[in-house]
């Protein structure tokens, strides 16, 4: 049976981590002496209280978490941290519809980076650097981050790792996860603080700086300008900028691994990397072509626009130098497959992840040559790692479960009046946590605050889905998970 206590116990642990950072955006309010102070000051309270009750109620629990425990906790974490964490924009009037609160905070976590907001512009500092440092925690993962901070509160932290973790294949880490998981997030923190320098010595004021890097380097896209990177006018940084959102699309345990051994030419040993890397030359080539031919670019200008966007899209950040919305249309079936297979697993981007290509190449492969030697045992091997049959099996249900995701989701929006275009691109953009769509209505620059309500708590489902790749969601929702022993 489900351990309710000892789900309490990490939750309330977890909120305590929450109100700490509502306390860091409450003193860059003091800081700026903005109009937010009283919106961070009541909504670390509450988050207190909350972290207080569930601790209370799970005060006897042991530390021993299950696999279903697992599952649970990491979906129930993630909607209580964007329940509390919508609290900012709400008890502020920032935003008056809790609906709109709550779309904006799982936005953040999950890094998809879709907004309600018409003007960021408009907002105090404190609440712009909240958004960025939601995506910034949201971008390895929530409870992942606590398993760094607080090891001794997750006694199954193997199992919430599994539950939490993006991609089909787990790379060998450290024997004791906490310690890989502190690791990690230093490389991240490493990456996030050289990304602040390049875009301090670029011309951001220090606070542009903290927050761009913020969310550049968890690939989610909330910007402290309308107008993203493009407001800065400045071509060396967009190309920095490129270059930093490339890096957080690669596998942090490779990433780990080339900082750790000196040897940057691991990557090239991968194959996912490969495919990668080969996706965003050919898709940047593709469309700055089109963007010479058809749209009159200088190549200059070309080549940028393409590169940044393709990166943006395939690594889910979301960040614009331009507006996708003028390009041929073309140019929109390339970005939408860069939505739909997104950066490499074990990184901070979205979409359905690289290896899952390999996979399925490796897969095509065997079966043609199965059928010309129907009786061959053919093995299935990515990078010396034996894909067992089950994880074929699973690779495959994924993709039925994401087809019929995508379909029931794109008819509902549909049904509700929204564009066709908009509506695939919209389903498409939540369950790869990307942020951007492609539309007539809702361009890759616009909000998505004329969508209705309904729309809304449904992309808001999707996001959490697609940040915790379906499965670990809907297993809660399946009978046999609250029946069986």
């Amino acid at each position: 049976m489900i351990n309710l206590k000892l789900i309490y116990k990490v939750l309330g642990s977890l909120l305590f981590i929450e109100a700490f950072l509502m306390l860091v955006c409450l003193g860059v309010s003091f800081y700026y002496d903005e109009d937010d102070l009283f919106a961070f000051s009541v909504s670390t309270i509450l988050t207190l209280i909350g972290a207080f009750t569930l601790r209370y109620y799970g005060r006897e629990a042991g530390n021993n978490l299950s696999r279903r425990d697992a599952y649970l906790v990491v979906t129930l974490a993630w909607t209580a941290f964007s329940l509390f964490g919508a609290l900012p924009f709400f008890v502020g009037a920032y935003i008056t519809d809790f609906t709109d609160a709550f779309f904006e905070a799982m936005s953040g976590f999950t890094t998809t980076g879709a907004t309600v907001f018409d003007d960021v512009e408009s907002l105090p500092r404190g609440l712009l650097f909240w958004r960025s440092l939601t995506q910034w925690v949201g971008g390895l993962g929530i409870v992942f981050f606590m398993i760094a901070v607080l090891p001794s509160m997750t006694g199954g932290s193997v199992k919430v790792f599994a539950a939490e973790a993006t991609g089909p294949v787990k790379s060998k880490m450290h024997p004791r996860l906490s310690a890989s998981a502190k690791w990690i997030w230093s490389i991240y923190a490493l990456l996030t603080i050289i990304c602040i320098c390049a875009y301090w010595l670029l011309g951001m004021s220090p606070f542009d700086a903290v927050n761009y890097a913020m969310t550049t380097t968890a690939t989610g896209g909330f910007a402290t300008h309308n107008a993203s990177v493009a407001f800065f006018n400045s071509p060396a940084l967009e190309y920095v900028s490129t270059f930093f959102c490339f890096l957080a699309g690669i596998n942090f345990i490779l990433l780990y691994s080339v900082v750790t051994r000196f040897n940057i030419k691991r990557l090239w040993h991968s194959s996912e990397f490969r495919l990668y890397f080969f996706l965003i030359v050919i898709f940047s080539a593709y469309v700055m072509a089109e963007l010479i031919i058809r749209n009159g670019y200088a190549i200059e200008h070309a080549l940028r626009s393409a590169l940044f966007t393709v990166v943006s899209f395939i690594t889910t950040t979301g960040l614009f130098n331009d507006d996708a919305a003028l390009w041929p249309r073309r140019t929109w079936i390339v970005l939408a497959i860069c939505m739909f297979i997104g950066g490499m697993s074990g990184s901070t981007s979205g979409g359905m992840k690289c290896i899952r290509g390999v996979m399925l190449y490796k897969m095509l492969k065997n079966e043609f040559r199965q059928m010309l030697h129907p009786n061959a045992v053919l093995p299935l091997n990515v990078d010396g790692y034996n894909i067992s049959q089950q994880k074929r099996s699973s690779l495959m249900s994924l993709l039925m479960i994401y087809l019929l995701l995508f379909v029931v989701a794109t008819f509902f929006l549909i049904c509700l009046g929204i564009q066709s275009t908009n509506s695939v691109t919209i389903v498409m953009s939540c369950l790869g946590n990307v942020g951007p769509t492609l539309g007539a209505e809702i361009g890759p620059t616009m909000s998505w605050a004329e969508l209705p309500d309904a729309a809304k708590w449904v992309c808001s489902f999707y996001m959490l889905m697609g940040r915790l790749e379906i499965f670990t969601v809907l297993v809660i929702f399946a009978p046999n998970y609250w029946n069986e022993n």
